[in-house]
């Protein structure tokens, strides 16, 4: 077997209601001894819904002082960042909380990072680039999605557009808290969106062709997707129920660790530019161009793709070609994303042929995710694959 490693966070917690006792999970962390100044990282949406009003009072009853930066926007932007690293400097802050969707805890990430270092941000760019330690940190996600809350990466937009990633275990945090309650007022759309983006990090993750592709990160991949199948629908049809709710959420959380480990490739490489340049979130984005990348992968990966379809489709035929089972898997992908209400093409968020040459040039500066495609992307193949997502 090759050798591999495999990084995690530390402590994962998963309760219903967790969020309302975030104050003594602070407590118990080695910091709270000696220091009281906490960062509170999310963004002015959530602050408008309230959904962080019983943590924070949670926070406050518990003895700490609570700085509430609440910038973080979508595709979240460097500058922003480093704004709360101001901030964090400013206030002494000795523990760091990001809670939010993927934005808000990539924030926050990365504020816990520069906030304890003399490493600039252009510095820790790249992969296992930053250095030293950082601040104690807790993520608490309230989205199914991306599973920042276990990945060792934060997504930056630098300059006017281009998306930067800084990847390194040093920013994997202390404590996960999954609290299922967080998810419940999730609208459809963004419920549905962000689904799909934790399938996909299961499916990139499985056929990733990183050479840290690894055992535990293919049993992850299945197990996420078996979950997230089973679940996505009435959740989208009925977002109250707990259950269904939970199972998301932890569905989300195993397809973060599988992708953490096992990086994703060709459907975020494709996607990141349609969020920065068009401002479409981000599971929309993977959502857009999943079909047409693993019809474009199929000819190297069908194997693969083969053995996860039943996990998500466990009424899929397996008694045919694989062939026949990857070009029914990705129907029913396209499918899924119809019943759920998602957008079924490009041009459903204002992209026109126009700006396919545009797309493809961006897309293809995302190195670091391409060279774990398990086929090589060309520009024109870009293109082509953006043509076909019209």
């Amino acid at each position: 077997m090759p050798d591999f490693t495999f990084n995690t966070t530390a402590s994962i917690r998963q309760t219903a209601g967790g969020a309302a006792r975030l104050g003594a999970l602070l407590k118990s962390l080695p910091f709270a001894a000696t220091a009281k100044q906490v960062l509170f990282v999310t963004d002015p949406g959530i602050v408008k819904l309230g959904l962080c009003d019983a943590a924070l009072q949670s926070i406050k009853d518990n003895g700490f002082d609570v700085t509430i930066f609440d910038a973080v926007e979508p595709d979240p932007k460097a500058t922003t960042v480093l704004g709360g690293v101001e901030i964090a400097k400013a206030q002494n802050i000795a523990c760091v909380v990001g809670f939010g969707g993927g934005s808000s805890m990539d924030v926050a990430k990365v504020i816990a990072l520069l906030a304890h270092s003399d490493q600039s941000i252009e510095q820790a760019y790249g992969v296992n680039q930053a250095t030293g330690s950082r601040l104690p940190l807790v993520l608490v996600p309230t989205t199914a999605g991306t599973g920042s809350e276990v990945t060792a990466v934060s997504i930056l937009t630098t300059g006017a557009e281009e998306k930067k990633g800084i990847v390194s275990p040093i920013i994997l945090p202390d404590v996960a808290l999954l609290d299922a309650e967080l998810t419940l007022g999730l609208p459809a759309s963004i419920t549905a969106a962000t689904g799909v983006d934790a399938m996909v990090h299961a499916i990139e993750a499985y056929t990733s062709t990183n050479a840290n592709n690894n055992p535990i990160s293919k049993i992850l991949a299945v197990q996420a997707l078996d979950l997230l199948g089973a679940n996505i629908r009435e959740v989208v049809r009925n977002g109250s129920n707990m259950e269904a709710r939970g199972n998301m959420l932890l569905g989300a959380m195993l397809a973060g660790q599988a992708f953490a480990n096992a990086p994703v490739a060709a459907v975020h490489a494709l996607a990141y530019p349609i969020g920065s340049l068009f401002h479409v979130p981000h599971g929309l984005s993977n959502a857009l161009v999943l079909a047409e990348v693993m019809r474009f992968n199929a000819p190297r990966c069908g194997q693969a793709y083969a053995e996860l379809a039943p996990h998500i489709f466990p009424d899929i035929n397996p008694n045919r070609s694989v062939n026949e089972i990857c070009d029914d898997f990705v129907a029913r992908l396209v499918q899924l994303n119809i019943d759920l209400g998602l957008e079924s093409g490009l041009r459903g968020v204002g992209i026109t042929e126009a700006d396919l040459d545009r797309l493809a040039t961006d897309a293809m500066k995302q190195t670091r995710l391409l060279v774990n495609n398990p086929r090589e992307v060309t520009k024109q193949d870009a293109r082509h694959i953006y043509e076909a997502s019209l």
